[in-house]
């Protein structure tokens, strides 16, 4: 009970920028960064050193691992990327993934074409950009684009109004429909979307059932392969689609599901 409490207040502090944890551990780190501050000053002073010295704390990476290999963007858009780099389709069109990693990804071995509501200043060599509201209707030029096209974790933000789009409770079906046109008939579609209830965190993202997504999608697409990272961050790949924890959503409130489909 009182580690919900705990994971609540934190939760809401995170939500007003304040991070509760890095406050913590500043305050119990910030003697040992004077003491080791002096230490260097004074090896400095003793040796001559040439450099002036400014103030610039970093307090927890002492104690901090060399990075996270964890969580719904590090885990689905090295496992995506990997899929494309096999596949080695004609043209590869996302809509929507982070460009700081599923995309760049992808572009270290190959072009990749980008679509996104929000601007975006690159000058990279295998990525092309258009800005576009991908809610709307789709213009006739992209029908039957691509063979290859992406959208990770981003069809859960269409219609809430986070990203400047506009307020609609369906726009996702609609964007849903524009990526069925995008793609070529018996083309790849890599799909991900958060995992839980059926459930709107108004404005940040919608989750999915798995059910509900398999209804979502059968109209338009063939399930090739279902993965799932359920909330303890563990990755179950290319699962089984009679695996009877589908049922359940893999006892997720907020995992990932990724698809990978075919259009009909």
């Amino acid at each position: 009970m009182i580690i919900k409490l705990l994971k609540k207040i934190k939760f809401f502090f995170d939500l007003l920028g304040i991070n509760l944890i890095k406050l913590f551990s500043n305050i119990v780190f910030f003697p040992r960064y004077i003491y080791d501050f002096i230490k260097f000053y004074n090896l400095s002073k003793k040796n001559k050193s040439k450099f002036t010295f400014s103030f610039f704390p970093i307090l927890d990476d002492k104690y901090a691992p060399s990075g996270s290999t964890k969580g719904h963007y590090f885990t689905q858009d090295l496992f995506v990327a990997q899929e494309i780099f096999h596949e080695k389709p004609t043209k590869h069109v996302d809509i929507g993934s982070r460009i700081d990693g599923f995309v760049t990804h992808v572009a270290s071995f190959r072009e990749i074409e980008v679509i996104d509501i929000r601007p975006v200043d690159l000058n990279i060599d295998n990525i092309k950009f258009l800005q576009l509201d991908f809610s709307k209707e789709l213009n006739k030029e992209f029908y039957n684009y691509s063979d290859s096209i992406s959208c990770l974790h981003t069809l859960e933000h269409f219609g809430l109004g986070r990203y400047g789009d506009k307020i609609d409770p369906d726009s996702f079906k609609k964007g849903l429909n524009n990526l069925y046109l995008l793609c070529k008939q018996g083309g790849s579609f890599h799909f991900s979307v958060p995992l839980g209830d059926n459930k709107v965190f108004f404005n940040a993202h919608r989750t999915f059932s798995l059910q509900y997504l398999f209804e979502f999608l059968d109209p338009l697409f063939e399930i090739k392969s279902l993965s799932v990272i359920d909330d303890n961050g563990i990755f179950h790949k290319k699962i089984g689609l009679d695996d009877n924890r589908i049922i359940e959503n893999f006892n997720s409130k907020y995992g990932c599901a990724i698809f990978h489909l075919i259009k009909k």
